[in-house]
């Protein structure tokens, strides 16, 4: 009898695990379809490419303010229940983007798509934290690594084939699509596994600390993106008001009976470095994703379909170590591991810095791999090294925090490096758009493009020296 029942269980969080899965790979999936249609939703609205970025910056930011609201009611709520809510919602905005008129519209339903993805990405992981024994952490979240690659390596080749045959509407449709029909195979699989455990926490929400939290991430992105439209002094005033409402954050965080980001848990060291480096990890890997379809389309003349091609180089490296790396931090922890990821990561910067408008795709190819290769060493222990010491009461708070980090990095990434490189390569001058980016000269465009990158490859080499303080 026991051993039916073990057999139950062991089917049942395997179940789980396939539902999480599937919402990780439509998650990236859409990360790596909508930065291949950039330039062409860029052509089709008129738009300069730093307001094109918003496309993907709304849904990024949507998700940063948002998950640490979601972790904490998934922890009172019930992780279901925000899971599968999650998916509806990501359906919905997923459809609203196939059929709007206006830029603004568009902008709008990113949002909502955000909600959603949001919603899964905070409880996700405690699912699987909650699903399976602590020794085994590790490599499930290397297949959770696994369908992250999964989608990031289906996007770029999906979208460039819909872009050849269809409007870049028809990559919503699609979205759309899978993602109601992930929902409802949840409803059935996730039911036995979740039922077992009931929510953890009752009381009040920290709605001042919940508030200020958004104010301050909204704040440090739009400090970001005004570096080259405004006056240093409108930027100290901004960078002023930022430190009051972090110090105000800090009071009312520890004041609170249920703070939205628990203090205590920050007290302890792999947990702060373990936020640190994947916020700096998922921003040079962003920046990455941003920056080079713009190169291989105007200045290497690919098509979609070949830059999307191209591009499956990042996620297939990480389909092929994630799990590796998932089982090696089982064995020898996480340290290591995480800092060499890092490292990797650098040097694969470095060298996409040193391209030139004469470089064989053979050898931009190689380079990808490489950036894959160092995230797909980093991603999965740096995970689990902060998971696996948090207990079930803290486990969606932690996860919403985790990913909180991540895509705050990749907000930051897209947001700098189009920053960086319209100062590099125009000196802070505006309207780069498609018909300015096809007439700008090759040199400027590398000039832009590899001082860029080299910025880029400093805050990586930053993040790995982060990592090697962890205990």
């Amino acid at each position: 009898m026991t051993s039916l029942k073990q057999s139950r269980e062991r089917q049942s969080s395997w179940c789980a695990l396939l539902v999480v899965m599937g919402g990780v790979f439509l998650s990236t999936m859409d990360s790596g379809m909508v930065n291949i249609a950039i330039p062409t939703i860029m052509r089709h609205f008129n738009l300069a490419i730093e307001k094109t970025e918003l496309v993907v910056t709304t849904y990024l930011l949507t998700i940063t303010v948002t998950l640490v609201f979601w972790g904490r009611i998934a922890d009172r709520k019930g992780l279901k229940r925000v899971y599968l809510s999650g998916l509806l919602v990501f359906s919905f905005g997923a459809w609203l983007c196939c059929f709007v008129e206006t830029y603004t519209l568009l902008i709008s339903s990113r949002f909502i798509q955000g909600l959603g993805a949001s919603m899964m990405m905070a409880s996700g992981p405690a699912i699987i934290k909650t699903s399976f024994p602590v020794g085994k952490l590790g490599r499930n979240l290397g297949l959770v690594g696994v369908a992250t690659a999964c989608g990031l390596l289906t996007g770029p080749l999906v979208c460039g084939h819909l872009l050849m045959h269809f409007s870049w509407r028809s990559i919503f449709v699609l979205l759309g699509f899978l993602s109601f029909v992930v929902c409802c195979a949840g409803f059935v699989l996730l039911r036995p596994i979740v039922s077992r455990r009931k929510p953890q926490q009752t009381g009040g929400f920290d709605w001042a600390g919940g508030l200020c939290w958004v104010a301050i991430v909204i704040l440090v992105v739009n400090i970001l993106q005004g570096v080259n439209q405004f006056s240093l002094l409108t930027t100290g005033f901004k960078s002023c008001i930022l430190v009051c409402l972090l110090v105000f954050f800090r009071s009312v965080e520890g004041k609170a009976s249920y703070p939205i980001l628990p203090q205590q848990i920050f007290q302890n060291r792999y947990y702060w470095v373990a936020i640190v480096t994947a916020a700096l990890s998922f921003l040079s890997l962003f920046s990455v994703l941003v920056l080079v379809p713009f190169y291989l389309e105007y200045v290497q003349g690919f098509s979609s379909k070949q830059i999307g091609m191209v591009m499956m180089a990042v996620p297939g490296t990480l389909i092929l170590l994630s799990p590796s790396s998932g089982y090696l931090y089982d064995k020898i922890g996480a340290k290591y591991l995480t800092s060499f990821g890092l490292l990797v990561s650098c040097c694969a910067l470095f060298g996409l810095s040193e391209l030139t408008d004469v470089s064989v795709t053979l050898w931009i190819v190689f380079l990808l791999a490489v950036m894959g290769a160092g995230q797909s060493i980093f991603l999965s222990p740096n995970s689990a090294s902060v998971l696996s010491r948090i207990g079930d009461e803290r486990v969606g708070a932690t996860a919403g925090i985790l990913a909180t980090a991540r895509n705050f990095g990749m907000v930051v990434g897209a947001t700098v490096v189009t920053m960086l490189f319209a100062y590099f390569s125009l000196g802070f001058s505006h309207g780069v758009g498609s018909i300015a980016l096809q007439h700008l000269d090759p040199a400027l465009f590398m000039q832009g493009f590899g001082l860029s990158l080299k910025c880029i490859s400093g805050i990586a080499l930053v993040a790995c020296l982060v990592s090697m303080l962890r205990d």
